[in-house]
């Protein structure tokens, strides 16, 4: 599993950090994407550190992938300062109308004085951050009505800047996804694999389904159930994590010779489901006072 002292493709990171650094100045607002699911644990604290002071936009992006009463109590923590917060999701369009005029709220100071310059129509420009398959892509194409950018459901497709221009009097300057070079919790590290920030080969996909059980049987007992004819989830208190997954894969009949259980697609039928919201709305970072300190 993910470790504190791991540390992921530090070289590209660099140059994505050093970009970030020489274009922030040519941008009038940062919008920064995180995934819902994870709000605390997709939000870089280096993109924080290398964008302070410019105002922020937090898009709290597949919403509808994730709880829905998580998602109202992260928007509010989220907004405060310089920063604010917007539910967004780029499959269902949830929040995106919101966008512009959000933007021209955060800037309307700025904006009086380039209409008082004379600079009537100036087009905002904004820079797109994010950690990798946030969403970065897929909010550019649904906001411009065309492909602009290449989409893949996999982390690190953007590998450079590219500016894009959009229908909603905003240019969007799109940055490759950026990750931290180490990770302080070792738990920040297993939720950005649960839901495919990190690329699935680099871990063992047995250990973080099981990972997975772990914070499903602590926070959604009752969906993890449900989706797995589990039955009363107290029968199954003495079971450790592994064995719970297990017992997973045994009701769904994944079974190979000698009546084992096939551990493998057992373990990539939960990460996929859960990535696909079939267990359910789910979000593996709660907000509660001390996640509030942290943010």
């Amino acid at each position: 599993m993910p470790s504190e002292n791991i540390q992921w493709f530090p070289g590209h990171m660099a140059k994505t950090r050093r970009m970030i650094s020489e274009n922030l100045k040519n941008v009038d607002i940062v919008i920064e994407i995180l995934d819902a699911r994870i709000p605390y644990s997709s939000r870089n604290p280096e993109i924080t550190r290398l964008t302070e002071g410019k105002p922020t936009l937090l898009l709290l992006n597949k919403a509808s992938l994730a709880d829905p009463a998580q998602n109202r109590r992260w928007q509010e923590v989220y907004t405060k300062g310089e920063t604010y917060c917007l539910l967004t999701d780029c499959v269902t369009g949830e929040g995106l109308n919101k966008l512009a005029p959000m933007i021209r709220e955060i800037l309307a100071e700025k904006l009086r004085r380039y209409e008082e310059k004379g600079m009537h129509g100036r087009r905002v420009r904004a820079m797109v951050l994010g950690i990798p398959n946030v969403g970065k892509s897929s909010l550019i194409n649904r906001i411009c009505g065309n492909k602009k950018t290449k989409v893949e459901n996999r982390p690190g497709v953007t590998l450079d800047k590219q500016w894009v221009s959009t229908g909603i009097g905003v240019d969007l300057l799109d940055m490759p996804g950026i990750l931290w070079p180490k990770f302080e919790e070792k738990r920040v590290g297993e939720n950005l694999a649960l839901t495919g920030a990190i690329r699935d080969g680099i871990l063992d996909i047995e250990t973080l389904a099981t990972v997975l059980c772990k914070r499903l049987r602590t926070l959604y007992p009752e969906l993890l159930a449900a989706r797995y004819k589990l039955g009363d989830l107290s029968a199954y208190d003495d079971y450790s994590d592994f064995e719970l997954f297990e017992a997973i894969g045994k009701k769904r009949g994944f079974l190979i010779s000698g009546g084992e259980i096939n551990t493998e697609r057992t373990a990539i039928t939960l990460l996929d489901e859960f990535r696909a919201c079939k267990i359910g709305r789910i979000t593996l970072d709660r907000y509660s006072k001390e996640e509030v300190r942290r943010a």
